[in-house]
Parts: C-alpha cells; structure tokens; sequence
C-alpha cells in the first residue's frame, strides 16, 4: 500500500486545498473512478447564502458551526498561509467551531464559485506537477453553490456532506482520486475537477460503507480474473506446498517451515486454532519462522489448508469473542485469521497481514456493529455475525 504523508509545514504554503489533506494517510486508494457525468451537481444549484452568516446558517443544517468570526487573526485559524479575502475569487472569510467533531471550519464567501475552483485546479497541478501525488486524495474542501469551506476535522466533512439532502459536496482536482461504488461523482465548473458526496480518510472515519455486504457465492459464474460483478473473490491452494508458494517469500517468510499437528506456539505469537486442527476443519497445517529453543521464537505465522471453512470460521468466532470481551481489543501477541477459499493464514504481523491483503485473502472479523469505511472490502463470511474484510481500525 502506497503510504504518503504531507507536513504541517508544506500545507501552510500550499494553503486551502493542501491544508484540507494535511498529515493524511493516502493507503489504500484503489483505481480511478469512472469519468464524471454530466448531470449538474446540487452544489451548483443550492442555495446561494450572500453572506458568511446565511453560509453559516446553511451548514447548521448538517453540523455544528458555532461562534463565527471574520477576525483574520483568529486563532482557530491554524495556519498563517491560509487562503483569504482576495485570493480564488474569495470575498470574506470566517471561521466556527464544529462542537459535535470539536474542530473548526473555516468559511470562503465564493460568489465566483467557477473561479474559486479553477484556482484549486491550479493549485492541485502545479503540486502534482512537483510529484505531491498525494494532493486532494483524501480533500477535506467543501462546496457550495456560493461559499466554500475547510472542514478541520474529518468527521466534520463527513457529516456535511454525507446526509441524502445534502448540497455540499467535496471538491477535488486529482484525477487518481477513486469514488468508491454507491458514491456519487459529479462535474464540477471546470475540467479536470469534480464533486462528490465521499470523504476519503486513511483512518477509518471517512464516509460510511453504503454498499450491501457482498455475497460472492450469489454472483455467478466468474469470469477469468474478473468475477462478475466485481469482488476480487479469494485466493485457493490445493496443497500446504501450494500455499507456501502462494505467500513465501514476499509476504511470509517460509524459509524455515514445519508440517506439524502439533499444537505449536510461543508468548509472542499465538495462532487462531487452539488444540487439535482437524476439530477446526484444518486438513493440514505448517508454521513457519524460527522455533523456539535457546531463544525466544521468532516471526511465527501459520499456514492451513481447510477442509470445513464453516467450522473453522465458526470457531474463530467464539475464540474472537472471547478475547475481545475483557476490553474490546484484541491482545497484541494474538494473531488475525486471514482466509481464503480453502486456505488461511493466521498472523499478529500487520506487515504480513498487508501482504496477505493484495493477494486477495480477507480478515474474519466478528466485531459486533463493525463495518469497513467505503472502499475496502466487506464480504459476507460463512458464520453469523462476522464478515470479512481487508480494513482493520487502527490500535
């Protein structure tokens, strides 16, 4: 997964569209999104505040948007290369506090909406043209049909943009950024830009997942590579020797591998089936990494063909659940299922997990209430109350 950062220090000088992705995490972006249509976007036709308080009183419709200030030296303000008054057909500047996601928005009054955004457009190409891939990739630069706004916070974006009524919409000028399915894409009023009704954000608070939890199995037919309506699907190995060189040795390292029955583990590394493998639907299983011995193990992950996924999803569950009961998070030295068709890994490493995650296996997750952001992958799995998923929250 490509990982980028942009510093406090560079957004003060890229300013209003830099600063709406400052210190964001570009991972996990997906492939482009289809070109916009042409329908108009209720960002464009909305209502038309005239003055920072009717913007004001707009965005109060969605969030909270409280103790407005034109002060340009307001403190809330945070950083002193933040656009203003005269600049991407701004006349006035504001800032309010959004109580609910306890940061703050700083308002643009925009009446030349089309020059507002073919200075953001700019702006994004000359970044892009200095190799800053990462530009508006997750944008926090929300729209109007007259006004515009920095949301500080992501969970304030989310909740302007996020409501079926709403028109506002997420401006963006990179044309890498991906638009998950059930998110709409919109033109913008000028080419190369569009607008949308999804917020990006490496850390799992971007907009919700809206699409139903994919059941492969209803699908149909899979065409080579390409199943037919577009899940990925899961990877498959006929044999332990066939997963190893599925994995190893770019994602686990099976340098050093045992086929064992054995029920094999160390304080460090705990593997997910507990006890004999056949009681967990496992046909045969391997660990790889160093035993233990004179020293402590090291970079244990276990790999298993399964003969009965329902069993052993089922299993993982009850031992999921159990482990989560005390404090809602699993211990660290635990390892994560990671599942195929016929196969599984079982691993604490997250840079494995990583790995595991672009071959196409997927996380059982069996938290209660939990859901991907929009973007990843969530896939119904055979046991109740879990599904599986390429996301993880961050620890």
């Amino acid at each position: 997964m490509r990982l980028q950062r942009i510093s406090a220090a560079t957004a003060a000088l890229a300013a209003l569209t830099t600063l709406a992705t400052a210190c964001e995490d570009s991972s996990e972006q997906g492939p482009p999104a289809a070109s916009a249509p042409a329908t108009a976007s209720p960002a464009a036709t909305g209502a038309a505040p005239a003055t920072l308080a009717g913007a004001q009183a707009h965005v109060q419709q969605y969030t909270s948007c409280e103790n407005l200030s034109t002060d340009p030296d307001d403190s809330r303000v945070p950083l002193s290369g933040f656009i203003g008054a005269g600049d991407w057909g701004i006349t006035e500047r504001g800032v309010c506090t959004d109580k609910k996601a306890r940061g703050e928005i700083v308002l643009f009054l925009t009446p030349d909406m089309k020059a507002f955004q073919q200075a953001a457009k700019d702006h994004t190409a000359k970044l892009l043209a200095e190799g800053r891939g990462d530009t508006d990739l997750a944008s926090r630069t929300v729209v109007g049909k007259t006004f515009a706004l920095t949301a500080l916070k992501t969970a304030t974006a989310v909740s302007l943009v996020d409501p079926p009524n709403s028109d506002l919409r997420i401006l963006t000028c990179n044309p890498d950024v991906f638009v998950p399915e059930g998110f709409k894409k919109e033109k913008a009023l000028v080419e190369g830009c569009f607008l949308t009704d999804y917020v990006n954000s490496p850390d799992g608070q971007g907009s919700p997942h809206r699409g139903a939890v994919r059941d492969p199995s209803t699908e149909g037919a899979a065409k080579p590579s390409r199943p037919s309506t577009g899940s990925p699907g899961l990877p498959s190995a006929g044999s332990i020797a066939e997963l190893k060189q599925l994995v190893s040795p770019q994602t686990v390292d099976c340098t050093s591998m045992t086929v064992t029955d054995e029920h094999i583990q160390s304080i460090d590394y705990m593997p997910v089936v507990d006890g004999p493998p056949s009681a967990w639907g496992v046909t045969q299983r391997a660990v790889c990494g160093r035993l233990g011995g004179e020293q402590r193990a090291h970079d244990l992950n276990w790999l298993d063909t399964v003969s009965d996924m329902k069993t052993l999803q089922t299993k993982a569950k009850a031992a999921q659940l159990a482990d989560l009961k005390d404090d809602g998070r699993l211990k660290a030295t635990a390892s994560k299922l990671l599942v195929g068709t016929n196969i599984a890994v079982e691993t604490n490493n997250a840079n494995v997990r990583r790995g595991l995650y672009q071959l196409q296996f997927l996380y059982l997750n069996c938290e209660t209430g939990f859901t991907a952001p929009a973007g990843h992958r969530l896939e119904r799995a055979q046991v109740e109350g879990c599904v599986l998923t390429n996301y993880e929250r961050p620890s």
